[in-house]
């Protein structure tokens, strides 16, 4: 006798089919604070802006939290931030798929870059973006023809910070022609004054080597010497410096060294003679001008601002070595 066919119910087959997961995305939040937002008070702070990120993301039921990538500083007209680096390259390595913001002008104020990233390179990389005041989310945001409903308000966003930037690159012009320091780092061999930023003094760590550095050109040493010289002895080089002091975050500047280049700008740095060098580059957002060299006839230059570190005999006699040495 041949074998019955065994019949399947077909309820009980509908009941025992799985029910597909809801996906939970590794969501990371993106805080950023540009140095004139910094000057305003409001919800913008990094501090209100982490709260209510990471509060959205762990009341969300398909969001892991993962951490934050913190830009405190750094324009929003571009993407060269050492967090938003951070946080891409944890997207290509699949820690997050999922990016929150507060809204779109603290994920970016170009309107093309960030549209570039919110509709085309996000997608591809299956990367879930959410601008929470904005009540955007590309998890159900439908797009057009046009891409998502967002162009017009990134082109505001752009010349909103066009408008902060001609007013910003316009007061920092009042403060260079007054002598006061307007920049990140003081030069090597000085420190912002503690009472007041816009002043400098000489740093009692780093002050003497610019004076050794000096005194070794004068006694004929070339520049790549007083460099190999100071790598020999260990003293760290300005970047250096700067990033074991903790005020440069960025990987690139942990083992820079010594170079003839840097000796060369320090040797030829009128600052060290007690006068503020300002304005020996220019970039203009507002005017959509990149960065650029500026020659010396255009930089701002105002005398006697602060204690100078080499008497004016001896950076002169180094000029002259340096004019020496191009003949």
């Amino acid at each position: 006798m041949g074998r019955t066919k065994r019949k399947v119910n077909p309820i009980i087959s509908v009941l025992v089919q799985e029910v597909p997961r809801q996906r939970i995305y590794h969501a990371g939040g993106y805080i950023r604070l540009s140095m004139e937002d910094s000057k305003r008070q409001g919800s913008d702070t990094i501090k209100n802006q982490k709260e209510l990120v990471r509060k959205y993301i762990e009341t969300q039921p398909d969001m892991q939290f993962i951490g934050l990538y913190c830009d405190n500083g750094h324009t929003g007209t571009n993407f060269l931030r050492p967090e938003f680096e951070r946080m891409i390259q944890d997207i290509r390595n699949k820690t997050i798929d999922c990016i929150v913001v507060k809204d779109l002008s603290r994920f970016g104020r170009n309107y093309k870059e960030t549209g570039n990233y919110i509709e085309r390179i996000f997608p591809f990389l299956d990367v879930r973006f959410v601008a929470i005041s904005d009540q955007f989310d590309t998890l159900n945001t439908k797009q057009n023809s046009d891409g998502y409903l967002i162009p017009l308000k990134n082109i505001i966003n752009e010349a909103y910070s066009k408008d902060i930037s001609k007013k910003v690159g316009s007061g920092y012009a009042i403060k260079q022609r007054k002598g006061e320091f307007i920049g990140t780092w003081a030069a090597y061999g000085y420190q912002k004054c503690a009472e007041n930023p816009h002043k400098i003094e000489p740093n009692e760590e780093t002050a003497p080597v610019v004076q050794n550095i000096f005194k070794q050109r004068i006694l004929g040493m070339s520049y790549a010497q007083i460099a190999r010289t100071l790598n020999r002895e260990g003293i760290a080089s300005p970047a250096r410096y700067h990033y074991l002091k903790g005020d440069a975050k960025s990987e690139r500047y942990a083992n820079v060294a010594w170079s003839s280049k840097v000796v060369r700008t320090i040797l030829t740095n009128e600052i060290y003679l007690g006068h503020m060098v300002q304005g020996k580059k220019r970039q203009s957002f507002c005017e959509g001008k990149k960065q650029q060299l500026l020659p010396k006839t255009e930089w701002k230059i105002v005398r006697d601002t602060h204690k100078p570190l080499i008497d004016e005999a001896t950076f002169r006699k180094v000029q002259e070595m340096g004019n020496c040495r191009k003949k």
